[in-house]
């Protein structure tokens, strides 16, 4: 259940952000379609005025013809025409007249307050100087200089105002998305928006960037009067960057609370189980109790009668055995008397003690190079680990083979390996061994191996595993312990 409501969430999360997403893509493409009208419209205007500049060209010559007339006016000059074309036709036209040594013999169309500004008038005719060549009339000796209209030149700032407020709405833009403006080679950048400078800061970042919003969007191009071709950048914007995420955001969320609540119920049984475990040996070490006591009795009561002494003392053994294994059942759940213990010393002590419990047609041997190694033990538990790895062992061996310990020290702590010859154990199977009511036997509950790891690494702090094992040839049992 919680597994369909997280994909239904997901789904419907995603739809959402879909949603959205194609919204924010159907804002960019009128945004782009807008922008390619724009640039349309201020191609279009851009020809109106060069059609206006043409007609106010046209305009200065006549009107520079009327001026040649009248400053030389002759007696067939028809001076009507002159009449009516400067109060009607006159396009408002800033004009300044030089002779062929340089000096102003007259201007027309200047600004009342500045027709006798020498400064305002030189630095009007280095402007007419530099934007149109003159209008020459070799034969009187005279040069008219002329700039746009006061009109035109309203318009054109208007024109350059429109130009750069549509750059400005085109990089600064209502849908929040991403913008670079480049030139010609699509490597510089002019202008750019809703993007952090620091990304576009060097020419290699910016190339970068610009190659990342290429292969994301086709670039628009466009065409602005007086500055060519220039392209426009864009990318998705962050609000859809964020949404695109939002889904995986979640799921690693709903991933992650899962994960704290298996965790937690995992830990709750593995209480639980431990719970058991504890209660089931301590209950066990109650009940073995009355009838060692018993047989304690028994064994007195056998020696004042003359029984075989070589008898009563392999009881007493067996006697003292028990007495050690109720010990063990007694300290599960308990906290582990560690002491320092010679490792040889435990571990052939417990073998000399199974050898003559188990099939003679198995042989025993321990190796240790060096008799000193120690390590920190509980020998009643420890000695449990051994006694629960040797009967596995006689079990695959089917009572016939060679059972071996290797004693040795690594990293300054103690190794035992426990091998044996016995049918050996799957590779699929080395860790499963170690669960509990893993078991290959027709009888028994699988606790053997399940005890062993939980005295080794909860009492001990160290570490059992299989080594090695091969099918029909034996397996090889390593326990690490700290120093």
């Amino acid at each position: 259940m919680a597994m369909v409501i997280v994909g239904i969430t997901l789904w419907y999360s995603n739809h959402i952000a879909e949603k959205i997403r194609e919204g924010e893509h159907q804002k960019v493409e009128l945004w782009s379609e807008a922008i390619q009208r724009r640039a349309e419209l201020v191609k279009f205007t851009e020809q109106l005025f060069d059609n206006l500049r043409a007609e106010e060209r046209k305009k200065a010559d006549i009107l520079a013809q009327v001026y040649q007339i009248l400053s030389d006016p002759n007696d067939q000059s028809d001076l009507t025409f002159v009449a009516q074309f400067l109060p009607d036709n006159n396009p408002s036209i800033p004009v300044l007249i030089y002779d062929d040594e340089g000096k102003l013999v007259n201007s027309a169309n200047l600004p009342d307050e500045k027709k006798e500004d020498d400064r305002y008038i030189d630095s009007l005719f280095q402007v007419m100087q530099s934007k149109y060549a003159p209008i020459t009339f070799p034969e009187v000796g005279l040069k008219v200089y002329y700039n746009d209209s006061y009109l035109f030149m309203k318009l054109q700032s208007t024109m350059d105002d429109l130009i750069n407020s549509f750059i400005s709405e085109t990089v600064i833009n209502a849908a929040s998305v991403p913008v670079i403006v480049t030139d010609s080679t699509q490597r510089r950048v002019l202008k750019l928006g809703n993007i952090d400078t620091s990304l576009v800061a060097t020419p290699e970042l910016a190339e970068r960037k610009i190659g990342r919003m290429r292969e994301e969007n086709t670039p628009i191009m466009i065409e602005l009067p007086g500055q060519g071709k220039e392209f426009i950048f864009y990318e998705d914007s962050v609000i859809i960057k964020q949404l695109q995420l939002f889904p995986v955001i979640q799921l690693i969320l709903v991933g992650a609370f899962l994960l704290i609540s298996y965790l937690i119920f995992s830990t709750f049984r593995k209480a639980e189980q431990n719970q058991v475990w504890v209660g089931m040996a301590k209950e066990t070490a109650h009940q073995l109790g009355t009838p060692l006591s018993s047989l304690m009795a028994w064994t007195d009561l056998l020696a004042e009668n003359g029984v075989d002494k070589s008898i009563l003392a392999e009881l007493n053994k067996d006697i003292e055995r028990l007495n050690t294994i109720t010990d063990r059942f007694s300290k599960i759940g308990s906290n582990a008397d560690l002491q320092e213990t010679n490792v040889l010393e435990i571990v052939q002590s417990s073998f000399d003690y199974l050898q003559k419990r188990v099939s003679s047609h198995v042989a025993f041997s321990v190796k240790c190079e060096d008799t000193s190694i120690t390590a920190k033990i509980n020998k009643p538990l420890f000695g449990w680990v051994l006694e629960n790895l040797v009967k596995n062992a006689v079990d695959a061996m089917d009572g016939e083979g060679r059972l071996s310990a290797r004693v040795l020290e690594e990293g300054g702590g103690a190794v035992i390996e426990v091998s044996d010859t016995g049918k050996g154990i799957a590779k699929n199977k080395w860790k499963t061994v170690f669960q509990p009511g893993f078991t290959t036997k027709k009888r028994g509950w699988g606790l053997g191996l399940s005890l062993v790891k939980r005295i080794i690494e909860n009492y001990h702090n160290g570490k059992i595993f299989v080594k090695s094992s091969e099918m029909g040839k034996g397996t090889t049992f390593r326990i690490e312990l700290p120093d």
